[in-house]
């Protein structure tokens, strides 16, 4: 863990996460042979955490477990712990999962899984595993109010010269960051007022993005209010206008003083359940 991964509330930031699950990952594949070439790798196909607790930073590590919970013809499903062993038994801070596809990357295209990749995964499946919940989202309107712009940075790209998927989740972050803070500008002293953490994030990924001098468009909007939670949803558009990723987030409003959900102030949630009328 590194002093860089906290965010405001000192808990380890929502994007990092992912990056925990990406070395996991990374590693899972070079124990077992996937690791990847400079000519066929892996792609992400979609990625999904649910946040269980707060991971705050320390000098010792956070241990991932990592099993493989789903195997398909082109594709196989990745599910992860993200905890601490305790006194008192494990604490868990973070379940997930990862779709990842073999990709040829010279000729753009996804491959079938081989018997000898099938057979290096197999004793790692766990038959009673949760299934990966199905991705709930929904179109978001183009519109100037929702839009944000997303700049590709040299160091978002991956060594098959794509946007690494873990940025994907950084832009979603950077777009809601922007939404709520226009939704919010005008509340009276909302310092203080307002603090919200992620619950979980669902992300699916459609096309592969590149650097561009141009930046790329995306699209956030509030779809659902709960009691002391909102649904966002993001699309991530390549330059023809079609989705290159979609993202759903559920965001907990918090009291950092209790270090549990509350409901928002009621001026707020007017706010929020405005902004998910408009459609």
């Amino acid at each position: 863990m590194r002093w860089a991964d906290m965010d405001q509330l000192a808990h380890i930031n929502n994007v990092t996460y992912f990056d925990y699950l990406q070395e996991a990952r990374v590693d899972f594949g070079r124990h077992i042979g996937l690791a990847a070439t400079s000519d066929v790798g892996l792609v992400v196909a979609r990625s999904e955490l649910q946040f269980r607790a707060p991971l705050t930073f320390r000098h010792s590590p956070v241990k991932v477990a990592v099993t493989v919970t789903d195997v398909r013809a082109a594709s196989f499903t990745l599910g992860y712990e993200i905890f601490d062993e305790t006194p008192d038994g494990p604490v868990v801070y973070a379940t997930a999962h990862t779709v990842l596809t073999p990709y040829v990357f010279g000729e753009e295209r996804i491959r079938r899984l081989t018997p000898e990749e099938r057979a290096s995964l197999q004793p790692y499946v766990v038959a009673d595993a949760d299934p990966m919940p199905a991705f709930v989202g929904v179109p978001v309107p183009r519109r100037p109010e929702n839009h944000y712009a997303v700049h590709v940075r040299f160091s978002d790209i991956d060594g098959y010269g794509h946007v690494n998927n873990i940025r994907y989740v950084e832009y979603l972050q950077e777009a809601r960051i922007a939404l709520i803070s226009r939704l919010f500008r005008e509340v009276p002293g909302r310092r203080g007022r307002v603090a919200m953490v992620v619950a979980s994030i669902d992300i699916e990924y459609k096309r592969q993005l590149t650097i561009a001098p141009e930046p790329y468009d995306a699209h956030t909007r509030v779809t659902d209010v709960g009691r002391s939670s909102m649904v966002l949803v993001t699309d991530v558009l390549d330059r023809d206008g079609s989705i290159a990723a979609r993202g759903r987030v559920v965001l907990v409003f918090f009291d950092p003083e209790t270090q549990r959900s509350t409901p928002p102030p009621e001026d707020i949630r007017e706010i929020v359940l405005q902004a998910a009328a408009e459609l």
